[in-house]
């Protein structure tokens, strides 16, 4: 547990509750036949270095090439019919975008995606290619949340909010409920997971999921440096905002502030968080493609990049981490590889 937990008079969303394990439950029943039931993998030589047992959920191989997509199918499939056609409306960089558009098509819903103009290209294109409406903004002058706002008033679109949602969440959490089963046929007693944190939907979702199922497992988020705002707030017991001025590469992870309705969850579930360089990032993605043949975007890889900076003890222990995500431009993809690769 954090050191302190969120305050009682902390903001909330009107009408809005945080998830159940209950909830997490009810989306694997929506999102089976769906989502993919992404594999849990492991090295044996990457566990000879390590001295201890790490495996990989690798969500890279999700629809859409994220996590993503789970919350957006469920959330999206509980729209009453006589709404549908007014469509969704979404604000994200790249992942929930493609995680939406591919939702809305799959259930014959339009969508409409507000998109910073600097997101990747290559999550520009899908999102476009899933046969979504790209809406572009600039991420320092504009505000997303606005934008979406007011394309949902004026055409009566459904927001599809990226974390701050009760059914995104519990759409995210499935991620746990899948790893859980597959720890145990594994023959593996998890000590702790780690998973990449933004505005806090998949974790949160996570550790509800876990928190039903191995009650005993320590769930951290992780983070990149300078935008560990998750990670301060679990120590501070309230909400903390990042320091305007910071800059990483890991562009899927770059919230302002931790999420009402996640961190209420947050604060209450995890054991902590930790924060990673570009460089021990860089590091793992090099890590990712020789172990397990994984191309994993930046953001994607903070969770294994904490294991391989030594940031968590394994030794002797079991750990699995969250690769989230697999969405990253090749210039990118090459220029992490030969600046901070192994």
């Amino acid at each position: 547990m954090p050191a302190s937990s969120p305050s009682s008079h902390s903001p909330t969303l009107p009408g809005l509750s945080p998830p159940t394990h209950a909830d997490v439950i009810a989306a694997a029943g929506r999102l089976k036949g769906h989502a993919v039931v992404t594999p849990l993998l492991e090295s044996p030589l990457l566990n000879d270095q390590l001295g201890g047992r790490l495996l990989v959920k690798a969500e890279v191989l999700q629809r859409t090439g994220s996590f993503k997509f789970r919350g957006a199918f469920n959330r999206i499939s509980q729209i009453p019919e006589v709404e549908r056609a007014n469509g969704v409306v979404a604000f994200s960089s790249g992942n929930h975008a493609q995680g939406v558009a591919a939702a809305a098509r799959m259930l014959g819903i339009k969508a409409t995606i507000v998109m910073p103009s600097d997101a990747p290209a290559i999550k520009i294109a899908n999102t476009r290619a899933w046969g979504a409406e790209v809406v572009l903004y600039d991420r320092w002058t504009e505000d997303r949340e606005a934008i979406g706002a007011r394309i949902s008033s004026e055409t009566g679109a459904t927001l599809v909010r990226p974390y701050d949602d009760p059914h995104v969440m519990a759409g995210q959490g499935t991620i746990g409920l899948e790893l859980a089963d597959q720890a145990d046929a594994a023959g593996a007693t998890l000590d702790a997971v780690l998973a990449p944190c933004g505005g806090g939907g998949m974790i949160s979702g996570i550790a509800l999921a876990l928190s039903g199922r191995l009650p005993e497992t320590k769930i951290f988020a992780v983070e990149p440096e300078g935008f560990d705002d998750t990670r301060r707030s679990l120590v501070a017991g309230q909400r903390l905002a990042n320091t305007p001025g910071a800059s990483s590469f890991c562009d899927a992870l770059l919230a302002a502030t931790p999420g009402i309705l996640t961190f209420a969850v947050n604060g209450e579930h995890l054991a902590g968080g930790f924060a990673v360089s570009d460089a021990e990032v860089g590091r793992a993605m090099a890590v990712a493609r020789d172990h397990f043949k994984l191309v994993v975007e930046p953001g994607g890889a903070v969770a294994l990049a904490a294991v391989i900076a030594g940031k968590v003890a394994i030794e002797g222990r079991t750990l699995a981490v969250v690769c989230s995500g697999g969405n990253v431009d090749p210039a990118v993809y090459q220029r992490a590889l030969s600046e901070f690769g192994i």
